[in-house]
């Protein structure tokens, strides 16, 4: 299958970037088997600081799944040092946050939830553990003394080389 990168895109209000607290944060993506076709009906979690065996037991894998149709064993992971950030700059277009190395399988969805940090543009505070689940958030930032926000997140995969 290849590389596939997570890019996001949003409207930005005060913030002059976010991003994923990496390597734990938690990627709940939905799952296509290559082979087959099969897509996932749950969300599955995706996390940098995990691993697991492969069946072979010589390498691990960010992910493993056996497919419910096929019986294919495929894996996923986390390209180190892929995560990026999204600033004020990147409004209006998408911009890479992760990318995945997939075999036999690749993502189709993804859904944000809790673990992203703001920096807020004029008062450099950092908010953390933000939940992106609604693909929004607002907040009064105290120090600069405005309300702060992450609007219309919108995520797509793209193939890389």
């Amino acid at each position: 299958m290849g590389k596939l990168s997570l890019q996001i895109s949003a409207t930005l209000e005060g913030i002059e970037e976010f991003y994923t607290s990496h390597p734990n944060y938690t990627f709940l993506l939905k799952i296509k088997c290559s082979s087959c076709g099969e897509i996932s009906d749950k969300w599955h979690d995706v996390t940098e600081s995990q691993t697991y065996p492969g069946k072979t037991g010589k390498s691990e894998n960010h992910y493993i799944a056996k497919c419910k149709l096929c019986g294919r064993e495929n894996n996923l992971d986390i390209i180190p040092g892929s995560n990026g950030k999204y600033t004020s700059d990147d409004q209006g277009s998408f911009k890479n946050i992760v990318t995945f190395d997939c075999r036999g399988i690749e993502p189709v969805d993804f859904s944000p939830s809790e673990g992203w940090i703001a920096k807020v543009e004029d008062s450099g505070n950092i908010f953390d553990n933000i939940n992106l689940s609604d693909k929004e958030w607002v907040e009064y930032d105290e120090k600069s003394k405005q309300s702060v926000g992450i609007y219309e997140l919108e995520s797509k995969f793209v193939s890389v080389k």
